[in-house]
């Protein structure tokens, strides 16, 4: 079993080209990181509701704890060889401040609105 499970939005465009990175960076390099798509994940096992995952990325360590947003993020990079550096980057408190409120203001909010955008398209027959 990897010691990170990473939950994702498979259905999100740029979450899915962000983890099909990551993915095949930790499968080449035999990183302990694995992917669980949020649309056909047990979220029960996650304590949350879909909603609730679709709002963010979200890491569980092995112990079962989780983490999202920026941690989640800090914890991928800190298991992909050549990335630790943005790990301990991301985790100075001055920076980790600003990138809280880019993901937490910015970037979820904006990447939630357009998923549930596509899946009311979806859901019409419209193409997104």
């Amino acid at each position: 079993m990897q010691d990170v499970r990473i939950l994702y939005n498979d259905a999100c465009p740029v979450c899915r080209a962000e983890i099909a990175h990551y993915r095949a960076r930790a499968t080449a390099t035999g990183a302990p990181l694995d992917f669980e798509d949020l649309n056909t994940a047990d979220l029960q096992g996650w304590r949350m509701t879909a909603d609730q995952a679709m709002r963010r990325m979200h890491a569980r360590h092995a112990d079962g704890s989780i983490v999202s947003g920026v941690e989640a993020f800090a914890l991928i990079w800190e298991r992909l060889p050549g990335y630790g550096w943005l790990a301990t980057c991301i985790r100075l408190p001055v920076i980790r401040g600003l990138a809280e409120v880019a993901y937490n203001k910015i970037a979820a909010p904006w990447l939630y609105r357009r998923h549930k955008r596509r899946m009311a398209l979806d859901a019409s027959g419209q193409r997104p």
